[in-house]
């Protein structure tokens, strides 16, 4: 395998080092190994600084520049909100450095685009934060349906149902005015695009790209632009079709989160954002049989490890500019009638 960076370690850099960066991502590149974070910058100096020293990071930034061209840094990771990510990761590619992107990896898919160009050209690698993909919950889904154990698979359904004020924004984001995620001009998409991103990029990985697409979306509440229901249905390259049902404000008694596999002998059932466990029906049991997990304390740590390994010469990562730019593509066709 090709070595992807001169040093024998990855010395990450991060820009936007925000809530997700608490505990789901950063810590991580602190405790792999040849895995180093050096550096971290936010456009407000003294919470960039804060961070730094409550993380023992050595360095901190309030310019997004001048971490991307510290000769100590030699990768990047991206965690601010989607509406940067394009200029960012153009900005790092053109400095010679490898690009961590959180997901959506953009707001729309001809950013995505840009930024698959700007990393070829450079001849860096484009890496996406899908870390489902490394999760030992997803993981052994994926297994459970390779091994044919609920048969031909038949269908696939998602259902999403959260109230408008759902359990999935840090409390620095919790009311309207401030929340991020519902501005689609800095999320591209409002919930819709930061939640059904993570599901649908699964089941990319798991039943490879989807090749046709139909969907519709609105606004029902009022609340917010965005849209807050989305409906569709898509069909796989393999023949295998989808349906989805995504709606954010939904009363607490109609909360749902499930992914459901159908096959022809049985089914699979996971919640993407909830309690780690797959439960497995099969004609003839008596009772449902569930696959209970740990979970990793830092979240993205499994795919960060498959970065750090990748840019070692070590392995490979499964979550790139190009996998997560279909992902856009898909959630585009989606709602397309309401943001085009």
């Amino acid at each position: 395998m090709i070595k992807k960076i001169k040093e024998d370690t990855v010395k990450w850099g991060i820009l936007g080092v925000g809530d997700v960066c608490e505990v789901k991502s950063a810590p991580a590149m602190q405790l792999i190994k040849n895995s180093d974070l050096v550096a971290v910058m936010r456009r407000n100096g003294a919470k960039a600084k804060d961070y730094a020293q409550r993380h023992r990071v050595p360095k901190w930034y309030d310019k997004a520049e001048d971490l991307i061209h510290d000769p100590d840094v030699n990768a990047i990771y991206i965690a601010t909100p989607p509406n940067a990510h394009c200029e960012l990761t153009a900005k790092a590619a053109e400095a010679g450095k490898p690009v961590y992107v959180e997901k959506p990896m953009a707001r729309t898919l001809s950013e995505c685009k840009q930024m698959i160009s700007v990393c070829k050209k450079a001849n860096v690698p484009l890496y996406v934060a899908y870390y489902r993909r490394m999760l030992p919950n997803f993981i052994k889904l994926k297994q459970l349906i390779e091994s044919g154990i609920i048969g031909k698979v038949r269908l696939v359904k998602i259902e999403l149902y959260k109230t408008v004020e759902p359990n999935i924004v840090a409390n620095s984001e919790a009311t309207t005015s401030s929340n991020w995620r519902i501005n689609p001009k800095i999320s591209g998409g409002g919930y819709f695009f930061d939640l059904a991103a993570h599901q649908l990029d699964y089941l990319d990985f798991v039943f490879g790209a989807i090749q046709s697409v139909n969907g519709y979306a609105g606004n029902q509440a009022g609340l917010y632009s965005a849209a807050d229901i989305v409906t569709s249905h898509f069909t796989f390259k393999n023949g295998i079709q989808g349906v989805g049902s995504w709606c954010f404000s939904v009363d607490k008694k109609a909360v749902k989160d499930e992914l459901t596999i159908i096959g022809s002998k049985g089914k699979l059932s996971i919640p993407f954002f909830g309690k780690p466990e797959i439960i497995l029906e099969k004609s003839g049991q008596k009772r449902k049989e569930p696959f209970n997990f740990d979970l990793p304390k830092h979240i993205q740590q499994p795919l960060i490890q498959t970065i750090v390994d990748d840019l070692l010469g070590k392995g490979i990562c499964p979550s790139t500019g190009d996998s997560a730019a279909r992902t856009n593509w898909v959630m585009e066709e989606m709602t397309k009638n309401y943001y085009q």
